[in-house]
């Protein structure tokens, strides 16, 4: 079974599209939650996350990620995908 990941978006945001291409290039299913659309979602998002505002926020299994892009640069993104 794989973890559920969740990923915060807005509207023209160019970082949440470059993390959804590198999830959807693993062959990541992910839930996109929209914050312009969803009500709520920003202030809850800024709660998972500890007071962060920046999109986009990605969680694997409920635990934050944080940057996905530098992790993948890294190679740790697909480590923390697999748990």
């Amino acid at each position: 079974m794989t973890a559920l990941v969740e990923i915060y978006t807005g509207p023209f945001c160019g970082y949440c599209n470059l993390a959804k291409r590198v999830l959807a290039s693993k062959g990541v299913a992910f839930q996109e939650i929209d914050i312009s659309e969803v009500e709520g979602a920003r202030n809850e998002m800024v709660q998972r996350t500890g007071g962060r505002r920046s999109i986009p926020q990605i969680f694997v299994g409920g635990k934050h990620l944080g940057d996905c892009m530098e992790m993948d640069r890294a190679g740790k993104l697909d480590a923390l995908l697999a748990e």
